[in-house]
């Protein structure tokens, strides 16, 4: 390659048409507005979406992503722009690396957040490696986080738009795959941004709207999903207090979440009361006031570091932990265990923070996501 051939906007020294670039398309206006944007760059794209459940039920379901109509629109995004498009059936693959282990882990008790696990064991492994088979030089997503090359490689950063930031999301994204991703919305201010480029681009999708919940839970209801795959799985039990008092009867501890306050059907009590404990095993709801909610010590499994030195080279690390999805980064220290475990000490406490959700570290003077882990104790 002649050495006076200047990098592209995807990084690659070779000529925008040389360059092949998967998308995956969720049929959605942020990943419709990555393809139009890299196909009228002159890239060669290629548009890939992932059916992901039941193409007939899917079709009824709205407000969730790699639905049937979502694969009719990105279908039509790319036939409109004049790029290959193929829709692939992960289905099975979805439901083994996904939906059973999110029943699985509300069995045991904890709170999923299989976006994640769909991130991390889907789009970026086997998406990623159907991409490379196609021979593309990256694979590009709608995600609202920014790449961006430090002096030893790629990092990953939050992205411009604090509000729609998807960080916690991807922090298991790996060096590997952080080499091979790009992400082009990172860097937009909002997402009346990225609706000014659909209608730029003439989309047909420009004013759809965003999905808001998990595509194989389209109405909320995360127990009816579980009692579908786990027939007789909802058994009822106590609501009890901390003292083991019986204060009321529930209808199977799925149906409940650390934190929860409404719904739980017990009246006549002086302060309000909260979730503070699942306990499967005795099929038991453990509530109690608000301040026993708040904790300060979490420990973690399955760290994915993105550190420039290995996690372990320290005995501390002084970051910034997000542990809810809608909360901000808050000051903590990161103790390594191993390589891939640790205790992070929450420097002011967090309430409702429960098992199987994530722990997202990010450096306290930057934008920069150092990694996370699965929150298996508090």
């Amino acid at each position: 390659m002649p050495k006076d051939i200047p990098m592209n906007s995807l990084g690659f020294a070779k000529p925008v048409k040389d360059t092949r670039v998967v998308v995956a398309m969720s049929g959605g206006v942020d990943s419709s507005v990555v393809a139009a944007q890299l196909a009228e760059e002159g890239y060669d794209v290629v548009g890939i979406t992932l059916q992901l459940y039941d193409h007939g039920a899917a079709l009824a379901k709205k407000g969730a992503c790699c639905a049937g109509r979502d694969i009719h629109d990105a279908r039509r995004i790319a036939e409109d722009l004049n790029f290959p498009h193929y829709v692939l059936d992960y289905e099975d693959t979805f439901r083994e690396s996904v939906i059973d282990e999110f029943a699985d882990s509300y069995l045991a008790g904890a709170t999923p957040v299989p976006c994640i696990r769909c991130n991390e064991r889907v789009k970026f492994k086997d998406l990623m490696q159907t991409a490379k088979d196609l021979d593309a030089d990256c694979m590009a997503t709608g995600h609202y986080i920014q790449r961006e090359m430090g002096p030893l490689g790629p990092e990953l950063h939050m992205a411009a738009d604090h509000q729609r930031d998807q960080s916690y999301f991807l922090f298991s994204t790996t060096a590997a795959q952080l080499d091979y991703l790009r992400f082009p919305l990172g860097h937009l201010k909002s997402k009346d941004e990225t609706r000014a480029l659909a209608q730029k681009y003439g989309l047909s999708v420009a004013d759809k709207p965003d999905s808001q919940d998990i595509c194989f839970v389209p109405d909320g209801n995360y127990a009816a999903v579980i009692e579908k795959l786990h027939p007789g799985a909802a058994q009822p039990g106590n609501i009890v207090d901390t003292q083991g008092n019986i204060l009321g009867q529930h209808n199977g501890v799925i149906h409940y979440t650390i934190g929860q306050r409404r719904g739980l059907g017990i009246g006549g009590l002086d302060k309000p009361i909260y979730v503070v404990k699942l306990d499967v095993g005795l099929k038991q709801v453990v509530v109690g006031p608000k301040s026993m909610l708040a904790i300060r010590h979490v420990h973690l499994k399955e760290i994915n570091w993105l550190g420039d030195e290995p996690l372990t080279s320290k005995t501390e690390w002084n970051i910034a932990a997000k542990v809810r999805s809608t909360r901000p980064p808050k000051d903590a220290i990161l103790r390594p265990v191993s390589d891939r475990e640790a205790i992070v000490e929450l420097i002011i406490a967090e309430e409702g923070v429960a098992p199987g959700q994530a722990c997202v570290f990010y450096d306290p003077d930057s934008s920069r996501v150092m990694g996370g882990g699965w929150i298996i104790s508090r």
